[in-house]
């Protein structure tokens, strides 16, 4: 049985599906790269914004650490 990903998650839910901190998302809100919306008290972001925002961030470099 396919357990259903929920459309929205709280900011706490999101940092944990984005391996991040939460200061972080608040940070992307802040700067508009995050879109986040209200759900009366509680601030959420959808899946699909989270997904977006990863995928606009810098790719990684991969090779040697600096100081090595």
């Amino acid at each position: 049985m396919l357990i259903a990903q929920p459309i929205a998650m709280t900011l706490e839910e999101a940092s944990t599906a984005a391996r991040t901190s939460r200061s972080a998302l608040y940070a992307a809100i802040a700067s508009g790269d995050l879109m986040a919306r209200k759900n009366g008290s509680r601030t959420v972001v959808l899946r699909s914004d989270l997904e977006a925002f990863l995928r606009r961030l810098p790719a990684a470099q991969v090779g040697r650490r600096s100081g090595s």
